[in-house]
């Protein structure tokens, strides 16, 4: 079984800050780490294989220095790591980064079919979720998103059953072969590299495709040229000001608080319609 899992390379955003000139995201104020839902992605695929045996491959797109992401990817137990890399696809949206993804998992499947991709159910820096549904739309192939749980995988049959998390509790999803899961964290737990895996990681260089490597793409779906979405704007919400202690008899706060309100009415509408 050949599971592919793509990776993404953010900053993190316990630490990013927001340009003031230009109220975007200042990516040089926080390290590059592996998103953590593609992590777990990575955790599930390796759980997989071990269970059904096969190969996971990791894939991502990004600068030079997201091949960092792929080498974690592998201290987590992936066998193998594609990059796509090119100044073609800088500045890409959802469309666009889904677009050129497929167009590498082709490619990626001339080499050895893909069985299943999994995706992590969004980047922290964007959460948007729309990356892997819009990959398995180009592949013609079914998306399942907010998976919790790989229940069983019948290969004789080419099929699967996954639970898929709901506002209030679960569905269970029979799929067909290949297929498209995004995950959520619930799915496991990381766990920690063994000392091989670790060396491994350190001298592992992933293979890093350009877009003339891709073969027949459309530079028009590429990068700024293939994305319709546009940031109008990016800032950061103003602090909530402290509330005011009312202190007193209850009815000395009652009648306070009651001020208060009126001073505040332009905060509530009144319908006085039957």
């Amino acid at each position: 079984m050949h599971i592919v899992v793509c990776v993404k390379q953010v900053p993190d955003t316990k630490i990013i800050k927001i340009n003031p000139k230009t109220n975007t995201l200042d990516r040089r104020s926080a390290p590059a780490i592996l998103n953590p839902y593609d992590a777990h992605a990575v955790q599930e695929a390796v759980r997989i294989k071990n269970l059904t045996g096969g190969t996971v491959s990791v894939l991502s797109m990004g600068p030079p220095q997201a091949v960092a992401v792929i080498k974690k990817s592998i201290e987590i137990g992936a066998d193998r790591g594609f990059l796509i890399s090119d100044r073609a696809f800088a500045g890409a949206d959802t469309l666009a980064t889904s677009y050129a993804l497929s167009k590498a998992l082709e490619k990626i499947s001339m080499d050895l079919e893909v069985d299943m991709v999994i995706c992590g159910k969004h980047a922290i820096d964007g959460d948007t979720g729309q990356v892997g549904p819009g990959i398995a739309r180009r592949l013609d192939i079914p998306p399942i998103t907010n998976v919790i749980e790989v229940t069983r995988i019948n290969l004789p049959e080419g099929n699967l059953i996954v639970k898929r998390k709901q506002i209030s509790g679960y569905e269970l999803i029979q799929s067909e072969l290949p297929c498209l899961l995004t995950v959520e964290k619930d799915i496991n737990d990381i766990e920690y590299a063994p000392m091989p895996n670790m060396i491994k990681a350190a001298r592992y260089e992933p293979v890093v495709w350009s877009v003339s490597d891709l073969g027949e793409v459309d530079r028009k779906q590429l990068g700024l040229k293939g994305s319709p979405t546009i940031v109008g704007k990016m800032f950061t919400p103003p602090k909530l000001e402290g509330g005011k202690m009312i202190e007193g008899a209850l009815e000395e706060q009652l009648n306070e608080l009651m001020d208060i309100l009126m001073e505040r009415k332009d905060l509530f509408s009144f319908n006085n319609s039957k």
